[in-house]
């Protein structure tokens, strides 16, 4: 792949400058606040959500299912992180990385989830330290003996859910250590997958069961400097279809008068739902968000995330809403066959490249249109947007930020893949 020139890159944005200045948009000021956007990039994509524990026994539950069988996954902490690594320097900016539970490493020792403790993640905690990254954090509810009927937090089976809050408990003590070793706050999303495949007449017994569990499980403060604690809904799930017990409904009540996040999942609704719409409802009511940034193909199929119209129209929501310091961003999907390292950097680089558009947006121009009632000219301008020189700027950015320019970067990951994938069984 051809590399693009340096000089030919700083030409085309000066053009691309003075292009975006005549709309009021100062481009110098949009690459300053890009430079201080993160990401949350997740670890579970270059394993297909397998994990380190020992004496595992994997169970299809919770619509956790990556499909395909690439060679060359990782197949140990030090492998991950290393295509962790690798990946993070294709990727234009400085970001974070995204943690299951079951990624702790535990010496080939069998420590069930409601042991876990901080020590089981020293090598990551560590690892992100001597790299000045940031990590999140996630219990895992799925793939494990006593989530087999299909209901963890909501179980009706006293003991099945001692064992789930125990996690849980044990997850958020985790999180604030990772977020106090590291000197900044440690995202901790809880997830469950508990719900029915087919018609259930005991909804609200179940979801009566999930508020006392959560109760239990966010009893204890968290400094938030350390810690801050989200809960994420979804529409249904490979064996969940008819019911959910966490809804959109059932978190979104649950967090209104707690210092709790509402972590938005992109593929977690109906398909012909507008998850930017929610934004501007949400933010009015909370301090902060999370957002999973996925890519749901006919459901929540956790596709790599392109530059699709749903992701602009969610990164133009929030620049709308004057919120991107208000939204946590992370990513949630995991293709397992393509290789996992393009899947991140193709999906991070979409990401990015949807936030950029909106900060160069000429929300101002659109605003006065409006508030003449000058909708046409409104309409108008939103279409010569389109057509803007937004390559040049994205070109800048990659060049500032000591990334490949372009798809050069696939070379690198080709000569990854040979010198150093090939070699794993």
């Amino acid at each position: 792949m051809k590399k693009i020139v340096p000089q030919k890159i700083e030409n085309s944005y000066e053009l691309a400058r003075e292009v975006y200045a005549e709309y009021g948009v100062d481009t110098d000021a949009v690459l300053r606040e890009m430079a201080g956007t993160t990401l949350s990039l997740h670890c579970w994509q270059g394993d297909d959500v397998t994990g380190f524990e020992a004496g595992k026994e994997g169970l299809s539950d919770g619509g956790i299912l990556a499909t395909g069988n690439y060679p060359g996954k990782a197949r140990n902490g030090e492998e991950l992180r290393a295509d962790l690594e690798f990946a993070l320097s294709l990727i234009p900016g400085r970001h974070r990385v995204n943690l299951h539970a079951i990624y702790a490493e535990t010496g080939g020792k069998l420590i069930d989830r409601d042991q876990l403790e901080p020590g089981h993640f020293l090598t990551w905690i560590e690892w992100a330290k001597e790299r000045q990254l940031g990590l999140d954090f996630n219990p895992t509810f799925f793939s494990h003996p006593l989530a087999a009927s299909g209901f963890t937090l909501a179980s009706k089976d006293r003991k099945i859910r001692e064992f789930w809050i125990e996690h849980a408990k044990r997850c958020r003590a985790i999180a604030a250590t990772i977020g106090r070793r590291l000197g900044t706050p440690c995202i901790n999303n809880l997830w469950i997958p508990d719900g029915s495949k087919d018609l259930l007449t005991g909804r609200l017994e179940h979801r009566a069961l999930l508020l006392d569990s959560l109760d239990q499980i966010y009893a204890e403060q968290y400094d938030p400097a350390l810690l801050r604690d989200a809960v994420e809904s979804k529409l249904f799930g490979i064996g969940s279809e008819a019911y959910v017990v966490g809804s959109h409904e059932f978190y979104l009540a649950y967090v209104m008068n707690k210092d709790l996040l509402l972590c938005l999942d992109l593929g977690h609704f109906h398909p012909t739902e507008n998850i930017a719409d929610k934004l501007s409802t949400l933010l009015l009511f909370k301090k902060e968000l999370l957002l999973h940034i996925s890519r749901g193909v006919r459901w929540d199929s956790d596709h790599v995330v392109i530059l699709n119209d749903e992701v602009i129209a969610l990164m133009q929501e929030i620049k709308r809403c004057e919120a991107f310091h208000r939204v946590y961003l992370a990513l949630d999907f995991f293709d397992a066959s393509i290789n996992r390292i393009t899947a991140w950097v193709t999906g991070a680089r979409a990401t990015l490249k949807a936030i950029l558009l909106a900060r160069l947006e000429p929300t101002a121009l659109f605003r006065a249109a409006e508030a003449n009632g000058d909708y046409g000219t409104r309409l108008a301008l939103m279409e010569e947007f389109k057509t803007l020189p937004f390559t040049a700027v994205w070109h800048k950015y990659c060049l500032e930020q000591n990334i490949p320019v372009g798809a050069a970067w696939l070379a690198q990951v080709k000569d990854y893949e040979k010198q150093i994938l090939a070699k794993r069984s």
